[in-house]
């Protein structure tokens, strides 16, 4: 287990202008599956989320409700940790960015790329989205001239002298890495649209905003009168979570360096949404070539959820709420949901109808009746618990899945296992046999055990709490008291 490489995951932080929606739920389930198996194939893991908090958005909102900023802040931020354990997330750190370490680390950050002559201050022109926090181009908007991601506003003209990055320099370095690693952003057809964008030529961008305009985020060091972008900043949160930028003299042992340990040594994987692919796969790895730190292994990205054909929206009334799914549900069906019935890189569409027909044919009539018949079978002829140490380990095929971060494959190799153990129970009668030869009827028991036990096991990423349940009836050789998942009427 020692020489298992360290293992980095985080999910991209969701931005605190609005509560918790299904969309970072899909995300963070999605992560911690990746999480929990590399835990369980003995690497050492270090798994981030948190929340973004600072903003123009923000500001406007915390007006809005007449409250000041970091009260704002704070209230909406513990709504996102609390979900964190509505969906039972897996050990993990939890990042703010008003964080008195994430300001400083962000803040180091900015002079050492400075230092390193990719930030330079000069006068600008151009349309500004409140919304996308970012100056956008014209041709990049609607025909009514409005942003694409943000249609109710439209973006404003603002001339004013900011910092910029100097993107440009990296456009070689960028597509070098795209050709070298074709499994650096997952799925391809990413990776495509980013090369693209770099072969169609990179341009330097904003990086500040004038404190006067922008009353809401963190100070330019050595410029009283800048703020940094609230993304520029928040994208530090991937490496000042770890500790950037590693002090010597605090008298640390290696060992104890999460930055070196996880990022510099480690696999390191982000995962987001479609609409964040740009920030994360291209603007970040040039920001982090720019201060000499290695580029992320791998971007995993997720498409959007609608609802009923159409985006979800408050107007429309199609909002789903994971709360209110996990209370009427179970935590276990929702995470069932976006892990298996959800397509893993494009948009899906999640309904209450939807969920509940994947619910009783799966969870309740599947995993759910297979466990109660096998160990109904059990409870009634075994004297004893059936031994089931060999069987605690995933298959090959499983972890070969699992390690391409094909998590949709390895859950649906799952239910084709569960689908077949119940074809052998249809086609060798063990309760009918048991009837006839004792012995025989229950060697066949014991093997059906075994082959639940397995499937248990590899339910540990995905469904947690049921194959905690599946294990422990299979430990007290009895039938679950209640069903793992009570079918819908």
């Amino acid at each position: 287990m020692k020489d298992k490489k360290p293992f980095y995951i985080t999910t991209t932080l969701p931005y605190v202008n609005a509560n918790p929606h299904i969309g970072f739920a899909l995300e963070i389930i999605r992560a911690d599956a990746i999480a929990r198996f590399k835990r369980l194939t003995g690497h050492d893991v270090f798994f981030n989320t948190g929340t973004d908090e600072h903003g123009s958005k923000i500001l406007e909102k915390a007006e809005e409700l007449g409250k000041k900023p970091q009260e704002y802040v704070d209230e909406i931020s513990e709504n996102y940790r609390s979900l964190t354990k509505e969906l039972n997330i897996s050990e993990h750190n939890f990042i703010r960015t008003t964080d008195e370490n994430h300001i400083k680390s962000a803040q180091e950050f900015w002079k050492k790329c400075k230092e390193a002559g990719y930030i330079e201050k000069k006068k600008y022109n151009g349309l500004y989205c409140v919304g996308c926090e970012m100056f956008v181009k014209e041709n990049d908007l609607n025909d009514d001239g409005t942003c694409p991601d943000h249609p109710n506003k439209k973006p404003e003209m603002v001339e004013e002298e900011n910092y910029f990055f100097k993107l440009s320099n990296f456009e070689k370095e960028l597509s070098d890495y795209y050709e070298k690693n074709p499994t650096f952003i997952i799925p391809e057809s990413r990776l495509n649209e980013m090369k693209a964008m770099v072969k169609g030529g990179l341009e330097d961008f904003s990086i500040s905003r004038l404190k006067e305009k922008l009353l809401w985020g963190v100070p330019v060091p050595d410029d009283d009168e800048q703020v940094m972008y609230v993304w520029f900043d928040a994208l530090v949160n991937y490496i000042s979570t770890l500790g950037y930028p590693f002090d010597p003299t605090q008298g640390k042992p290696d060992e104890e360096n999460n930055f070196k340990k996880f990022w510099i040594e480690g696999e390191t994987v982000q995962v987001c949404g479609k609409d964040n692919t740009q920030h994360q796969a291209l603007r970040w790895q040039a920001m982090l070539a720019s201060v000499g730190i290695p580029f992320t292994n791998h971007v995993l990205v997720n498409g959007f959820i609608n609802s009923g054909g159409k985006k979800m929206s408050k107007s429309l009334g199609n909002v789903i709420d994971p709360i209110d799914i996990i209370e009427e549900y179970g935590v276990d069906a929702l995470r069932y949901y976006v892990l298996r019935e959800l397509h893993p890189h494009e948009d899906s569409d999640f309904t209450i109808e939807k969920f509940r027909e994947a619910y009783n044919a799966n969870l309740a009539n599947g995993v759910g009746n297979l466990t109660n018949r096998i160990m109904k079978l059990a409870e009634d002829h075994l004297d004893s618990p059936v031994d089931i140490s060999e069987q605690k380990k995933f298959f090959p095929d499983f972890i070969e899945k699992f390690d391409k971060y094909d998590y949709s494959g390895a859950i649906g190799s799952l239910w084709l296992g569960i689908g077949m153990i119940d074809e052998i129970i249809q086609k060798e009668e063990p309760f009918k046999v048991i009837k006839e030869d004792v012995e025989r009827g229950k060697e066949m028991i014991v093997k059906l055990v075994k082959h639940l036990a397995e499937v248990a096991y590899h339910l540990q990423p995905f469904l947690p709490e049921t194959a905690e349940k599946m294990f422990k009836a299979i430990e007290d050789n009895k039938k679950p008291e209640e069903p793992l998942f009570k079918r819908l009427d």
